[in-house]
């Protein structure tokens, strides 16, 4: 093992003392950070319809570039998950917002098919570091034992976007056209930047950065050991099949309601939002009750081994009955809790992660944590145009899609059970 010395005292110690208020402010900025992030991903499915009429292209097309949104989402996420290590959180955030802005410029000046590619894979590249250096950033004002809560509000961040901005683009895409919802976003990634720069800050549980030889040590690990344990994969392994259905809703969901189901583009574009609903609701729930059952003592591997199993398990069967389902009603219902209860593996599998961590490693184990996890989102989208495409109907299509990746959520839901263990893998591989 080796130590880096740090110029503070080391974080979950007592000189570590948390500042609720101000933590909560940080994790809220961090949640807007999130939602935006999101909103930027959402776009694309709202606009789908409208680009795929106006361009000419086919949904195989249009599924291609939804997958290409990951194609550099994965390296920048291990790229830049490991710079924050080495730089303040508070600064590499920022940048990533600025960019985001950046990357709706080519598309608003040429639209076509090509400047669609680059925009969305400029735009993955700037996003796939986001949510690893958010949770970094949000866990540096919590200790391990409180951070469920604030990783399932950073994942509602998604769901906050879904809901309450989703329609917003769609009405802006009715009445002004795409062009309009993307200029909408690349303003509102720079108003973050701007504010984030005057409000954020490290916090108390982060370990601080630089060396000094009269200051305390701080612990680092080989990182194969943290990768290699048990609970690191199967939380890979549970939150990679959840992820591929995320990236489906993202790019889908609303083609889905409007030529799955026969519903109007506007109402479908509003309708967006429900999965989201019920994922929220499940994921800030179950992780309220989490943190609170493991600060008095539970064992980590129930709430954030088990409990995620079981969602998984459960949220993946009732969409695994999709095709089955001849009733529209029932199938927005089977799609819209099967997402919610499937969701509550995303952040309990990220607190997980961060319990077998050493503080000064969080952000790069988070980093490559999640490019691994949102690596599915590589061919997710892809698959479901290409279903799409070659099913004898459009209904048909995504509903054997989303029976796909509901038996994979199923089969993550089982690899999770079996492996995750925080408290035996952080004695294995904290030493303590």
């Amino acid at each position: 093992m080796s130590v880096d010395r740090v110029h503070e005292a080391a974080p979950g110690t007592a000189a570590a003392v948390q500042r609720p208020v101000m933590a909560w402010v940080i994790t809220g900025m961090l949640v807007l950070f999130v939602v935006v992030n999101w909103a930027d991903k959402t776009v694309f499915g709202i606009a789908a319809q409208p680009l795929k009429e106006e361009l000419g292209l086919t949904s195989a097309q249009v599924g291609f570039i939804g997958s290409a949104f990951f194609f550099l989402f994965s390296i920048a996420g291990l790229t830049v998950g490991f710079i924050g290590n080495r730089v303040r959180t508070k600064w590499v955030l920022f940048t990533l917002a600025a960019l985001w802005s950046l990357t709706m410029v080519p598309v608003l000046v040429s639209a076509s098919f090509a400047t669609l590619l680059i925009s969305r894979i400029g735009l993955g590249a700037a996003e796939g570091p986001s949510g690893a250096l958010a949770a970094a950033g949000a866990f540096e004002w919590f200790p391990k034992e409180k951070r469920s809560f604030p990783s399932a509000w950073l994942s509602s961040g998604a769901s906050i976007a879904k809901i309450a901005i989703a329609p917003l683009l769609a009405l802006i895409v009715a009445v002004w056209g795409w062009r309009a919802s993307f200029v909408a976003l690349a303003v509102a990634g720079v108003v973050w930047a701007l504010a984030w720069a005057l409000i954020g800050r490290q916090g108390p549980y982060a370990a601080p950065l630089g060396r000094n030889e009269s200051a305390p040590i701080v612990q680092r690990v080989p990182f194969r050991r943290i990768a290699l344990s048990r609970t690191f994969l199967g939380c890979v392994v549970g939150t990679f099949t959840m992820y591929g259905l995320v990236s489906v809703i993202l790019t889908w969901l609303p083609s889905y309601f409007e030529v799955g189901l026969g519903i109007d583009r506007l109402q479908a574009g509003v309708m967006f939002g429900l999965p989201s609903i019920s994922g929220m609701t499940a994921m800030l729930v179950v992780s309220w009750f989490s943190d609170r059952a493991v600060a008095a003592g539970s064992s980590a591997r129930v709430q954030r081994g088990l409990v995620p199993a079981g969602g998984l398990l459960i949220g993946g069967a009732l969409l695994a009955l999709l095709p089955y389902l001849v009733s529209p009603v029932l199938a927005i219902i089977a799609v819209v809790v099967g997402y919610g209860i499937g969701t509550v593996a995303l952040p309990l599998a990220t607190a997980a992660v961060s319990q077998i961590c050493p503080p000064a490693q969080q952000s790069g184990t988070l980093g490559v944590f999640l490019a691994l996890q949102s690596s599915s989102g590589l061919f997710a989208p892809a698959l479901t145009g290409w279903l799409v495409d070659v099913a004898p109907t459009p209904s048909e299509g995504f509903a054997l899609a989303f029976q796909v990746f509901g038996l994979a959520a199923a089969v993550g839901g089982i690899a999770t059970a079996l492996l995750v263990n925080p408290e035996r893998d952080a004695r294995r591989v904290l030493g303590a």
